[in-house]
């Protein structure tokens, strides 16, 4: 009987974090793209900042 309770509750918990993961992972990536796009914006930023007070 308690064998049946654990499994049921393992698919339970299992189930909630697969869905939480799923949930999760849009945010993650949107976050991710931002904070690369924030670091190439700040090396290149300075680069074209020169090119214009050389040019």
């Amino acid at each position: 009987m308690l064998n049946r309770v654990a499994s049921i509750y393992e698919a339970e918990v299992d189930n909630t974090v697969d869905n939480l993961g799923k949930i999760l992972e849009p945010f993650i990536i949107v976050f991710l793209g931002t904070l690369v796009g924030g670091l190439v914006v700040a090396m290149y930023l300075p680069i074209f900042n020169l090119m214009t007070v050389i040019g």
